[in-house]
């Protein structure tokens, strides 16, 4: 993620811990799982392994960390994941590098376990490669995944918007006032809602297609991660649910 080391992000979860008590469990899990991911992205840059293969040794590392810091209902898909062949492992990753079929195919609970392996490698190989685009396209432009949140930079005296990858964290530019999921650009169908206990967090809504997506704002607050603050805003999601809106992608942790 373009900015955004790993170090970062297990510090920022561990700050928004220490603010936000309702989040305080998830964000600690999350800081476990983002350690036991720099671990594998470090071994990845260390290897010419860089297959789904090379995944299948971190496995039991990432069930271990499951057992002692994830929700009861993970907890319970452990037991079931670690009596999975060496062949359906593989399977399952593989077919995390196809986001239409992952989606269809795969339980909220199995996609979690998929993605926070696939995670710091489609990272490491986004890093490797260079990826331009002409235009803004609503997909990754390294692996075609969904945007999992957006950002806002200083540009002048007003922000650009990006989106950031859902798998592989690749950062992209993208139109303010267009909805990445319908492309509907009338701004009057666009709206954006903001919480006081968040007001660098927007919700940036679609009344075409009823999807949203936030965004963080860095231009009100320069010390937010991207990824960590959209996981510790996540009343935000529940007050777009009671609204009739839908999530663009849902985050690592299905919501």
């Amino acid at each position: 993620m373009a900015g955004f080391s790993f170090d970062r992000r297990i510090a920022r979860a561990g700050e928004l811990a220490q603010k936000h008590a309702p989040v305080s469990q998830l964000l600690r899990f999350y800081q476990e799982l983002a350690r036991f991911q720099k671990d594998v992205w470090e071994a990845l840059a260390g290897s010419e392994d860089h297959s789904v293969t090379g995944l299948l040794p971190y496995v039991p590392a990432l069930l271990s960390v499951v057992r002692q810091a994830g929700s009861p209902t993970l907890k319970q898909t452990v037991q079931e994941l670690a009596d999975l062949s060496r062949e359906e492992w593989l399977e399952l990753l593989s077919g995390g590098w196809q986001p239409e079929e992952q989606e269809q195919e795969l339980s909220s609970e199995y996609a979690f376990f998929v993605h926070a392996l696939l995670q710091p490698q489609a990272e490491y190989l986004a890093g490797r490669t260079i990826t331009q685009t002409e235009s803004s396209p609503p997909l990754c432009p390294f692996c075609n995944s969904k945007p999992q949140v957006g950002v806002l930079r200083p540009e002048g005296d007003g922000a650009k918007r990006s989106l950031i990858c859902s798998l592989c964290s690749t950062e992209w530019n993208f139109r303010r006032v267009v909805c990445p999921s319908c492309g509907e650009e009338n701004k009057d169908h666009l709206p954006v809602f903001i919480a006081s206990e968040f007001d660098y967090v927007r919700v940036e809504a679609c009344d075409t297609c009823h999807t949203y997506i936030k965004s963080i704002d860095l231009t009100k607050n320069g010390h937010a991660v991207p990824v960590v603050d959209e996981l510790a805003s996540v009343s935000l999601n529940l007050w777009a649910q009671e609204n009739k809106y839908s999530k663009l992608s849902p985050n690592l942790f299905g919501v």
